[in-house]
């Protein structure tokens, strides 16, 4: 047969090709079933597992040259065991670095030019199902730290078969803000890092694996949120799914007007001692719930509905005679008000969202109300790496002290100019839509950091730009009663925000109930509470127990007028966003100009960097 086939040219042709039909075929048949096959009980495509094609010592020595727009250099490429427990530096104060990696995995270190933005990668080395997780970076980053919280039963990432990386977001430490004297860290930070990370990993798991992710997610809280948002806007084709929770979207106003009004309205002009302490905390917090908890149905604790009400603080205005620590003085009950309304001028407009913390959180405000009357207020830490350095483009107030801030609508405007490239509040998201990508947003009631109003109203103006009908197709929101920031508070605080996410991609599940789970220390869940996509919330049907989410159904309160009128509501639109370059020293933004024209009366090219807005917005 062989001679046969040397022999007869035209044969041997045919024969060749025939060969690489069935091979073709075969190759097809491979690379096609995961689109056949049915979803499994997590919602999730049944993806085949795929085995390195290179070792992973040799990734330190792969060629990234062109994958971003800077220079790509690998430090280290190691394997690390299963059980390897990793201590996150960004981990909460008294978090355990938990149970160790759940898969050996070969872990890669890297920076990436031209600033020096740090990431890492992890790549199981046993079966890897195709899926890449990208995790958000909280607070002003500053460190690596992998950690996806709200995946508690996604079982690619408990089973570790999912690729992994965070980054720095291009500065090592600096809660300071000092870092930003560098524009390139500057722009990093702002919007680069990530989406240079995301094509830097991803031309690793290709080489790694010799093929592409078949679906990419990121998953993020806090500026976490804000880093998937500026994801979504600005670069819709670098994820398929994104989870943003608890959005820091509109960063400058969040740390300056926001943060520092729960500090300043709690200072006495006169002695400069802190007006409300937080041992009146818990008694507040009570009458909060005696005033509202039942209005759901269920007394548990838990405001489900803090839009419905509507507690007076002078209702706790000491009588005649009353003890000291069961009520307020004036001077306190004025300050429990402002907190929870938020920051205004002297002529009561609005520098904020209304509502900058929601009834029933109140046992969250010991982040910014202190323990004595010397303070300091934790709010502080958060304003003033920005009036030092964050708030400008080109300049830096290291000597910047927290009385520099003024609530005032000219300070307002000024303070607010470095949101042109650092905030992620623009809600058309159509490029990502079309595309296919998936959003689901989320944030806690009880978020005593970021108001849950910044993330209702930017939904409602995703909606307003984009229309209900486009929006329901591919953006969710929910709202989880007695939820703090990021996690914690009184309610149910354990539950899995990222599966949802990949079936709505994978499998075009939509996502409906989201069951949250209440964890006490001994790792016992003593209830469990259903979460609907807003607007709307969960009843309970009047018969079994109300620790248990089976005995909640859906109903819609009625009450969603999330779309306020205050000073800074223009940020929620289109057309702000400025992108940056250092030249030298200096940080070079171009674009924004929309944003520009409307609030300046002149229309800059360099989009603010002139420093000369003098216009009063009354």
């Amino acid at each position: 047969m062989m001679r046969l086939l040397c022999s007869n040219p035209a044969l041997l042709r045919r024969c060749i090709r025939t060969l690489y039909a069935w091979l073709a075929l075969l190759t097809t048949c491979v690379f096609m079933a995961p689109q056949a096959m049915a979803a499994n009980s997590s919602g999730l495509a049944d993806l085949p597992s795929i085995l390195p094609a290179m070792n992973c010592a040799a990734v330190a020595t792969l060629d990234l040259s062109g994958v971003t727009d800077g220079t790509v250099t690998i430090t280290s490429a190691t394997v690390l065991a299963k059980g390897t427990v990793i201590s996150n530096p960004g981990m909460p104060p008294g978090a355990t670095a938990g149970p160790g990696l759940p898969s050996e995995v070969c872990d890669i270190k890297g920076t990436i030019g031209p600033g020096a933005s740090l990431f890492e990668l992890r790549l199981p080395t046993q079966g890897w199902t195709q899926r890449y997780l990208q995790t958000g970076c909280g607070g002003l980053c500053g460190n690596l730290s992998i950690s996806a919280p709200m995946a508690s039963t996604c079982v690619p990432v408990t089973n570790g078969q999912i690729a992994i990386s965070a980054t720095d977001m291009g500065h090592e430490g600096g809660n300071d803000g000092a870092w930003a004297l560098d524009p390139k860290a500057k722009i990093d930070f702002a919007y680069r890092a990530e989406h240079a990370t995301a094509q830097v990993s991803k031309a690793i798991i290709n080489k790694f694996y010799a093929r592409a992710p078949k679906y990419s997610y990121f998953d993020g809280c806090s500026d976490g949120g804000r880093e998937a948002l500026m994801e979504a806007q600005r670069y819709p084709d670098d994820f398929d799914g994104i989870v943003a929770g608890a959005p820091a979207n509109d960063l400058i106003v969040q740390n300056t007007f926001h943060h520092g009004w729960a500090a300043a309205v709690n200072i006495d002009e006169k002695t400069g001692k802190y007006i409300l302490l937080a041992d009146k905390l818990p008694m507040i917090h009570a009458a909060v719930l005696k005033s509202c908890d039942g209005q759901d149905g269920v007394t548990d604790g838990i405001i489900d509905n803090p839009q419905a009400c509507h507690f007076d603080p002078a209702s706790l205005v000491c009588a005649k005679g009353q003890p000291d620590a069961t009520c307020l003085t004036p001077a306190q009950a004025a300050v429990v008000r402002k907190i929870h309304d938020g920051a205004t001028d002297q002529y009561g407009r609005h520098l904020e969202q209304p509502i900058a913390r929601e009834w029933g959180s109140e046992l969250q405000w010991s982040l910014f109300v202190p323990a004595t009357d010397a303070g300091p207020s934790g709010s502080i830490n958060f304003v003033m790496p920005f009036l030092a350095y964050l708030d400008y483009f080109n300049d830096s107030r290291p000597n910047a002290a927290f009385s520099d801030l003024k609530f005032t609508v000219e300070s307002f405007w000024k303070t607010v100019q470095t949101s042109n490239y650092l905030a992620a509040t623009d809600p058309d998201l159509s490029d990502f839509h079309r595309r296919g990508g998936k959003l689901i947003l989320w944030h806690g009631l009880e978020d005593q950091h970021i108001s849950p109003q910044s993330t209702l109203q930017y939904y409602a103006k995703m909606k307003e730009y984009m229309g209900d009908e486009r929006v329901e197709k591919f953006a969710k929101l929910y709202l989880f009663p007695g939820v703090a920031h990021c996690g914690g508070g009184d309610g149910p605080s354990t539950f899995d925000m990222l599966t949802p996410a990949m079936a709505w991609v994978e499998t075009g599940a939509k996502p409906g109930k989201i069951v949250a789970s209440l964890v006490d220390t001994t790792g016992q869940t003593t209830r469990t509470r259903p979460v609907f996509p807003y607007p709307l919330a969960a009843r309970y049907t009047g018969s079994g127990s109300t620790d248990d989410a089976a005995n909640f159904v859906a109903y819609n309160p009625g009450n969603t007028n999330v779309n306020p009128h205050w000073v800074g509501e223009f940020l929620y639109s289109p057309g702000y966003e400025a992108s940056c370059s250092a030249n030298g020293s200096q940080l070079v933004c171009k674009g924004g100009n929309h944003w520009h024209a409307a609030h300046t009366g002149h229309d800059d090219e360099n989009g603010w960097n002139d420093g000369r807005w003098e216009h009063d917005h009354r």
